[in-house]
């Protein structure tokens, strides 16, 4: 499937590097369902892709890993990160000097963009995501929401649908992702008091690996001695250890009549090779008042 709208994209990559903030504590965030329904055929079956793309990724167990993730008592205190990034998002919408009739938000987990966004910046908001439970247990949000079950690898909307296309920390696990989405970016950095919080964070926010051709098992001596190389070579003086959240953002939007049109090519009445004496035209100006 095609769209037409550009999109912000982001892309999860875990990086160390020196701290700048710290894992927050459990924090109690009021959550509302909104409607529901259920769309078979944007679901992949287990391990289907698209037959030109790579199969990197066990779709099917990313699905699992989520839904585990959404039913925990405690999935708050792992949201901190997600909620980080989807208001950094809302923020680059709200830079854009028009509004979004129809919006889709690929990936959506609980709604942490939406949660940011208001009804005069977004008419209505499409949500999808793989995992049911992040969708039943959704954050409160002002903008009329529907919510649909489905695979980001197989979206069922038809082409030119949405006037806006936004994504949070889902589309790294997509098998059929192209490499050029890797330009600019921001990090998010966060101290854990070891490794092991960092791996129990990451599973409490349901980014566990899901490679296929990830270890299933790492015996306990290994794992401690890969924490005390850790601590050893990106320890904090204060016993912590760092992690970089590495995010990659892309935007764009859909043409609105509203909004100015490139002019046509070969159109401009300056050429870039005049661009080097603009200094002296502008001083010629200074001296002819």
């Amino acid at each position: 499937m095609r769209l037409q709208a550009a999109s912000p994209l982001e892309m999860l990559r875990l990086t160390r590097f020196p701290p700048q903030w710290r894992r927050p504590p459990a924090a109690g965030v009021p959550a509302k369902n909104v409607g529901f329904r259920k769309v078979a055929s944007g679901v992949s079956s287990l391990g289907s892709a698209s037959p030109r793309s790579l199969n990197i990724f066990d779709r099917d167990l990313k699905r699992k890993q989520k839904n585990w993730a959404a039913r925990q008592p405690e999935r708050i205190k792992f949201d901190y990160l997600k909620e980080e990034v989807g208001s950094r998002i809302a923020d680059r919408v709200y830079d854009i000097a028009r509004d979004f009739p129809l919006a889709l938000d690929v990936g959506c987990g609980r709604g942490y963009i939406a949660q940011h966004l208001n009804k005069e910046t977004v008419g209505k908001f499409f949500q999808t995501d793989i995992a049911e439970n992040a969708l039943k247990n959704a954050l409160e949000m002002e903008i009329p929401t529907v919510s649909v079950l489905a695979d980001e690898e197989f979206l069922p909307f038809r082409e030119n649908t949405f006037d806006l296309v936004v994504s949070s920390l889902s589309l790294h696990w997509v098998n059929d992702l192209p490499r050029a989405l890797e330009q600019d970016t921001d990090e998010i950095q966060v101290n854990y008091p070891g490794m092991f919080e960092l791996m129990e964070d990451l599973q409490g926010m349901g980014e566990s690996n899901c490679a296929w051709h990830r270890k299933a098992l790492l015996h306990r001596d290994t794992m401690l001695a890969a924490a005390a190389v850790y601590r050893e070579m990106y320890g904090n003086e204060d016993g912590s250890v760092p992690a970089t959240y590495q995010i990659y953002y892309m935007i764009g939007w859909k043409y609105h009549d509203s909004q100015a049109r490139p002019a046509k090519r070969g159109s401009a009445t300056v050429s870039f090779g005049e661009l080097g004496k603009i200094n002296d035209v502008m001083s010629q100006g200074k001296k002819s008042q």
